[in-house]
Formats: C-alpha cells, sequence, structure tokens
C-alpha cells in the first residue's frame, strides 16, 4: 500500500489565513470523495478549535486519563519512559478525520532541538524522537486508509515544526498580500532548504536501517495560495495589487532558488494555485455554525447576498482542491449523491438570486 501525500500548511508569518485554508480544504476534499486526516501539529491548537467545540476538547485535553491528542502517544518516548502510543483520530465527518492538537506540544521544542544535533553522532533515539510525529501521522494514516493528510504547523520557525515539515512530502504556502508576508516568504525559503538538506544528511546516518522507518523528508515546495485580498469588479484593489505583483518573482528566488528568472504575473504564475478573495461576512458565520462557509445555508443565516458569497466560495475551494489534485496527480473519487446534491443547490441559488433581480 503506497502512503497517502502529506502537504504541510506553512508559513512563518502569522495571521494569513493558513489555518482556516488547510480547514476548509480538508472539508472540500472530502466533499470531492478524498478519505482526509487533518493533522494540528501547531501547539496554539487553532484548527482543532475550529473543527471541534470547547466541550469536546476539554474532554480530549483531560489531565485525569489519556490525552487522546498528538501529544499524548509522543509524551512516552520523549520522556524517556516508553515507546510511542497509538494516536487518537477524531473523526469529524465520514470521510474526514482529525489528530487533535494540543498546547502541551510546545514543551517538547528544546528536546526535539537538541535530537536534531544528536542524529548526526548515529544515536537511534535521536532519530525516533525527530521522526516520531511522522511515525504517528502514518500509521494513522494506514490504519483508516486515507489517501491525503493535510498537517497545520504553527507561525515560526522553531524545532517543533523543523519535526513536522520532515513529516511532509509537500509544503504549501499560505501568503496575505502584504510586505510582511513577502519578507516572511524571504525568511522561509533558505530555512525550508537548509531543513531539506539537513535532514537528507541525516537519513544517511540511520544506524537502524533495517527496523527503523524514516519519513523522505521531501518537504517540496507545492506552490502558494493569496489570501485575504480585497477585489473589486473582480480585481484586486489597488493597495493589495502591490503586493500581489511582487509574490512570483519572490517566491521563485526565495523558495525555488532560481536567480535571475523572469517571473510572470500571479494570474500567469504555475506556482500560484489560487487568489483566494476575504469573505469577511461569512467567517463569523462558519464559526457560529462550525461548518465551511461553502456549506453554509440560509438556516445558518446566509441568506441573499450571503448565500451568493456562499455559491462563490464554493466555486473557488472546489477549483483550488482540483489544482492540487492535479499536482499531486490523484484522481477525485466520485462521489455521486454529494456531488448532485451540491450541484443541485448552486443551481437552486443561482436561479434564486436570478428571480431576485428581476423583481428588482
Amino acid at each position: 500500500m503506497t502512503d497517502p501525500p502529506i502537504i504541510a500548511f506553512f508559513n512563518n508569518k502569522g495571521g494569513v489565513g493558513k489555518t482556516s485554508l488547510a480547514y476548509h480544504l480538508a472539508w472540500m476534499f472530502a466533499e470531492r470523495g478524498h478519505r482526509v486526516l487533518a493533522a494540528d501539529l501547531d501547539p496554539q491548537a487553532n484548527l482543532s478549535a475550529a473543527f471541534l467545540d470547547e466541550a469536546r476538547l476539554e474532554v480530549l485535553w483531560s489531565e485525569d486519563g489519556p490525552r487522546d491528542t498528538l501529544a499524548g502517544p509522543l509524551k512516552p518516548l520523549l520522556d524517556g519512559t516508553g515507546g510511542l502510543g497509538e494516536v487518537h483520530v477524531e473523526p469529524i465527518a465520514d470521510r474526514l478525520g482529525l489528530v487533535v492538537g494540543d498546547l502541551a506540544l510546545s514543551a517538547f521544542e528544546d528536546e526535539l532541538s537538541s535530537q536534531w544535533s544528536d542524529c548526526l553522532d548515529e544515536k537511534p533515539r535521536a532519530f525516533r524522537i525527530v521522526s516520531a510525529m511522522w511515525q504517528l501521522i502514518v500509521a494513522a494514516a494506514r490504519a483508516h486508509e486515507n489517501d491525503l493528510v493535510i498537517i497545520d504547523v504553527g507561525p515560526n520557525l522553531g524545532a517543533l515544526n523543523r519535526s513536522a515539515l520532515v513529516a511532509s512530502d509537500h509544503v504549501l504556502i499560505p501568503l496575505a498580500p502584504d510586505l510582511f508576508s513577502l519578507q516572511g516568504l524571504r525568511n522561509l525559503g533558505p530555512t525550508l532548504r537548509g531543513w531539506r538538506k539537513g535532514w537528507q544528511d541525516r537519513i544517511e546516518r540511520n544506524p537502524e536501517p533495517a527496523t527503523l522507518e524514516l519519513p523522505r523528508g521531501e518537504m517540496q515546495p507545492f506552490g502558494y495560495v493569496v489570501l485575504q485580498h480585497g477585489v473589486r469588479l473582480d480585481r484586486p484593489v489597488k493597495a493589495y495589487g502591490r503586493w500581489i505583483e511582487q509574490i512570483p518573482s519572490t517566491y521563485r528566488h526565495a523558495v525555488l532558488g532560481e536567480n535571475g528568472a523572469i517571473a510572470p504575473g500571479p494570474q500567469n504564475d504555475k506556482a500560484c494555485l489560487a487568489m483566494l478573495r476575504h469573505y469577511h461576512s461569512l467567517i463569523p458565520m462558519g464559526q457560529e455554525a462550525r461548518k465551511p462557509i461553502f456549506a453554509l445555508k440560509p438556516a445558518d443565516g446566509a441568506i441573499g447576498a450571503h448565500q451568493q458569497a456562499v455559491t462563490t466560495a464554493f466555486e473557488d475551494f472546489a477549483r483550488l482542491a482540483g489544482r492540487i489534485e492535479e499536482k499531486l496527480r490523484m484522481a477525485a473519487p466520485v462521489c455521486a449523491n454529494a456531488s448532485r446534491q451540491r450541484t443541485a443547490a448552486i443551481e437552486t441559488t443561482r436561479r434564486n438570486l436570478r428571480s431576485h433581480r428581476l423583481l428588482q
């Protein structure tokens, strides 16, 4: 059985919409028929909070019993009291599961940092610790027969994120159209290349190649998504357009290491997977209903122009998911019922909008 591709959503600049993007794409891939595992490797656990209410998180983070989070099965290995446990996968929907994040993950930062260096000394425990998150995620994906894994990580360049990125095959970079995202991209690119090379050097020193399976740690740049930009008449407003135009060349130079290459505009840049507008009015509704914005219904408050925005959001995320499937060469499974229901809902919304305009 071939392991599913693992995509990490990563930007060392916070506040760009990274977790929201991971959340909505996880739902969209499940909608399109994929068996998706979402893994929350950010100690802030924002992805877990998007999927689950506080009552459920309180149970999963219980101090009285085993913590059904990523930190729970990691703790015995990192404490030196045992090996890895079995990670809990929280069922979210028929084809969507979640490895729950935990604020306790931040306590492992120092241990992961020291073990990274010890890998160069060919110490078996160092390799087991650095690859532990990958071991847990892959074991869960195999057990649940997932065909795609989405990882959400925090906005920093620390040892915890390095181990999280070692677990990934691809790195998708969410960006906001501002100076801070561009500067973050300039820092992120060289760091990714350094981590990739560092792990490849360490793999060759694996002291137990016959018994200790390690991640490939490819961390291949997968592309970028521009988020939260304002749109007027289907074009980015001028204040955002200035920064958007600089992203392709910055990405090529900083992330791909291509010096002197002439970059096309973002609309023609193959590395640009999508430019998603900021759905200001829908985000609070989605958070309150605890569902993706493209699944909001009139009962959730999405009426009138809001329902049109829901339809547009569905089309935007479906198009983005399709681009990712193409790059991964993944065939989207056919979910006849879900597909028919969604198509019918979109057509109904469009008819209602046309009737509303005619009445006006």
